[in-house]
């Protein structure tokens, strides 16, 4: 079977596209990607702020004899929970904000 031009050229093509599409893939991955730059920069700034927090909690806990503290931020579902045991104006002002 013989190719024509054409047909040659349009299979060229196609592979340039397929390599484009590829490239554009890996181009995604290194910045927005697991490993990406993005998420890395993400972790950088929002670590010191995490270990702050934590460090912050678990001083409270310390202090007022806790033995759970739970995140409900997360998406954690409670049915019931007594608003006295809410301590996140105390994890805030731990931190230095005043409400």
């Amino acid at each position: 079977m013989k190719w024509s031009c054409c047909h040659v050229k349009q299979i060229k093509r196609e592979e340039e596209i397929i390599n484009k599409e590829q490239e554009a893939k890996e181009l995604q991955n290194k910045y927005f990607g697991v490993e990406g730059e993005l998420y890395n920069k993400r972790q950088e700034l929002i670590q010191p702020i995490q270990d702050e927090i934590y460090n912050a909690v678990k001083q409270i806990a310390a202090d007022g004899n806790y033995a759970v503290i739970f995140d409900t931020s997360a998406g954690m579902n409670m049915l019931y929970t007594d608003p006295r045991y809410d301590i996140s104006d105390e994890v805030l002002e731990k931190l230095g904000y005043k409400n």
